[in-house]
């Protein structure tokens, strides 16, 4: 009896376990990450914890300085209507984050206009103090057209 009760509290202890491991895994990768609008709405939420954000480059924004590897720049919400297409001014905010990568090389692809997925931590004042940036590749590649 007393072997059977080691047994079960054994047993017991590896099922928690693996259940700790099971959720703590999925909490962390549950989300690839978060849009603009979202990390500004979390931002209370999110505090010091890191965080994905995917964003459009803002034109004009883009700032380098090679003697101190310090990549700034604006990203905004990704527009989720086609080019060309209407949208309702009140369904479009204007909401932004200003990026600051510091340390790490400028990514050869980034430019205003590039989709970004910038990793780092939300500081104060709107900014992302990031540890990594990455730019999307264009994936539509269309044939040149005959004239």
């Amino acid at each position: 009896m007393r072997v059977r009760a080691r047994f079960f509290v054994g047993a017991a202890i590896i099922v928690v376990a693996i259940g700790y491991l099971i959720v703590s895994a999925i909490r962390t990768t549950s989300e690839y990450y978060l849009t603009v609008n979202e990390a500004i709405a979390r931002k209370a939420e999110l505090g010091d914890q890191r965080v994905r954000i995917a964003g459009r480059v803002k034109a004009g924004t883009i700032s380098w300085e090679p003697a101190t590897l310090t990549l700034k720049f604006e990203m905004a919400q990704i527009p989720d209507a086609p080019a060309g297409a209407i949208t309702p001014v009140a369904a479009s905010p204007a909401s932004e984050l200003r990026v600051i990568a510091a340390g790490e090389p400028k990514p050869d692809m980034l430019a205003a206009g590039r989709d970004v997925i910038v990793e780092g931590t939300l500081g104060a004042g709107g900014n992302v103090i990031a540890t990594q940036v990455l730019t999307s590749c264009p994936s539509k590649y269309k044939p040149k057209q005959a004239e």
